[in-house]
């Protein structure tokens, strides 16, 4: 894929956030992988305000700007650190997802609960409160993306990570649903039923999970 796509699909995925209400204002950053760049958002824009030029190359490795005059998001440490780690994530989401990011302020957990989770979200721990826009938080992140496809940042949000955007895009999507379905067993008044590990295992023998995973990573397209 080349830049000029990349950054189309960054301002298409970047708009479907908005429309999500997965961030407010200009919340949120999202990447995706070019060869030794990656194309970021620019620092203090709305995900709505920007066009395909508006996103920023930066090099992987010494963390300058290459591609673009505008200032990349003040959390390129943390989308550098996920590159660095695991050479096979070409994309990266991260967002302030409400439900999610509520669930766990509440002292809850965001834990499998469906099929899609378990075969396309896994586990997905939890960390504390790290001030925003530093190493110390890039170096936290990357340490559980290193074997992960997202994490949870108490107080703060949501990383996902895959092998294109709308994998990544997914992922934030099935965990803030899953903390919909959460609170609405909740308000019923019981606890949520979550997989046992003997189901969570027999789900990801599943053939048809496991076609539908590839099909994802191949085409970027989820299909039923």
């Amino acid at each position: 894929m080349k830049p000029d796509r990349i950054r189309e699909e960054l301002v298409s995925v970047g708009r479907k956030i908005i429309e999500r209400n997965l961030v407010v204002g200009a919340g949120g950053n999202i990447s995706a992988r070019f060869q030794n760049l990656i194309y970021v958002k620019p620092s203090g824009y709305a995900f709505d305000e920007l066009n395909p030029e508006d996103y920023i190359g930066v090099d992987i490795n010494t963390g300058k700007v290459i591609d673009g005059d505008k200032r990349p998001s003040c959390e390129i440490h943390m989308h550098l650190a996920c590159y660095r780690i695991r050479p096979d994530i070409q994309a990266v989401v991260h967002t302030h997802p409400p439900l999610a990011t509520g669930v766990i302020n509440g002292g809850g957990r965001i834990e499998p609960a469906s099929p899609d989770f378990v075969a396309f979200v896994g586990r997905v721990p939890l960390i504390d409160f790290i001030l925003p826009g530093g190493e110390e938080l890039a170096k936290r992140v990357a340490e559980v993306i290193k074997n992960h496809q997202a994490v949870l940042m108490i107080n703060h949000g949501c990383v996902t990570v895959g092998n294109n955007l709308r994998e990544a895009f997914y992922r934030t999507l099935l965990i803030e649903e899953t903390a919909r379905s959460l609170l609405a067993s909740l308000i019923v008044g019981k606890h949520p039923r979550v997989l046992s590990e003997e189901e969570i295992q027999g789900i990801e023998n599943l053939e048809a999970e496991t076609y539908r995973k590839k099909l994802l990573q191949k085409t970027g397209r989820q299909r039923d």
